[in-house]
């Protein structure tokens, strides 16, 4: 038994694929964003219900520095863009102008200087590959939560603290609270509370060492952070907030869990166990290797879009997984009308997008009823 899948939108990039990176749709329903980065700058376009790009919307943000030296978001309302750098958090209006920098240590390698700018390092060629954090809006756009590596110029945390997070004022760029990541990372994703604007999770690689899931509450004047685990993979929250999705480090158990991190009962599948062979598999192959891809969430509260293209792709066709984690059988495959190239994408309302093959076309897609 399948489920068929449904072609809602299709949905173009705003820059040539030659040019930027894949586009993406960000945003809870009723706020969605189409954005796309590239060296020069992020183009933001609001999107109607009907993932329509909305009249006359389109926000360009100019950026400082390469999109291969760090990570960015676009405020939810679209009219900041805040850039996490090798050396410093920087946000940016429409005009190009920082409005606020946060620096901090350096990201490539052993470096431990605080770069005064990016032009300082641009050339230097031990610079050319740096590591990475991330930044992430809180749900009301208010707060800035930033992975960055340590220390501040103000000093700091302790000698042994490699990684920080930090709570930061999105308005004037103060920075609130700081904490110890604990962790030393290759690269981050921040994935906000839906509901609670004082909560975030962070999800961090370590490459081949880990991957270490922590949890933050800003009260208005604490950072209190709980370490979930040090080996999961934080792929989406619930639009209660109540929910989590992770994939584990090694990529053979995906679950549900509640917001301490424990596994919500029964909500655990085992990659050899759960996904079934796959149809265009030599027959000779008794046992081929499966896995779930880092990718995916919730389309409501209840049900998942999952993925195991990376142990698909020596047998053919790309799969894709919806799970509905109110009943005992609720795990079945998604047919689509032609074949899909990459992994899916949650973006909740029951709604879920891939790219197309070129990846300068968005996909959007629903669940339309299942099949024999």
């Amino acid at each position: 038994m399948s489920v068929r899948s449904r072609l809602r939108a299709t949905v173009p990039a705003p820059l040539p694929s030659s040019q930027a990176g894949p586009p993406e749709i960000t945003g809870p329903p009723g706020r969605r964003l189409l954005v796309q980065r590239s060296d020069d700058e992020i183009v933001a376009r609001p999107l109607d219900d009907a993932f329509a790009a909305r009249a006359g919307a389109t926000v360009r943000f100019p950026a400082p520095w390469p999109r291969r030296r760090g990570t960015w978001e676009v405020a939810p309302d679209a009219t900041l863009a805040v850039f996490a750098g090798v050396h410093a958090v920087r946000a940016v209006d429409p005009s190009g102008a920082a409005l606020w920098e946060v620096r901090h240590g350096c990201w490539s390698g052993g470096c431990e200087e605080i770069h005064e700018s990016y032009e300082s390092y641009a050339d230097r060629r031990d610079h050319r590959y740096p590591e990475s954090g991330s930044v992430g809006f809180s749900a009301d756009g208010r707060l800035v939560w930033a992975h960055v590596r340590g220390p501040l110029p103000e000093g700091e945390l302790s000698p042994d603290t490699a990684d920080e997070w930090l709570v930061i004022d999105a308005e004037d760029g103060r920075v609130l609270a700081r904490a110890d990541a604990e962790a030393v990372a290759a690269g981050s994703a921040h994935l906000p509370h839906p509901a609670d604007p004082a909560q975030m999770g962070l999800s961090i690689g370590e490459g081949q060492d880990g991957a270490p899931l922590r949890w933050g509450r800003w009260d208005g004047k604490e950072l209190t952070v709980d370490r979930l685990d040090d080996d999961l993979c934080l792929l989406s929250l619930s639009p209660s907030g109540d929910r989590l999705m992770t994939v584990s480090h090694d990529q053979d158990a995906l679950a549900v869990r509640d917001s301490r991190g424990a596994v919500v009962e029964a909500l655990n599948w085992d990659a050899g166990a759960a996904i079934p062979r796959h149809p265009e598999a030599p027959a000779d192959e008794d046992e081929l290797p499966v896995c779930w891809d880092w990718a995916g969430g919730f389309l409501d509260e209840t049900t998942l879009i999952a993925s195991t293209t990376e142990s698909d792709e020596d047998c053919g066709q790309y799969r894709h997984w919806l799970v509905d984690t109110t009943t005992a059988h609720g795990f079945v495959p998604v047919d689509y009308p032609s074949p899909v190239s990459c992994e899916p994408t949650a973006l909740g309302g029951g709604f879920w997008s891939t790219l197309s093959p070129s990846r300068d076309v968005v996909h959007v897609w629903s669940a339309d009823g299942p099949e024999g």
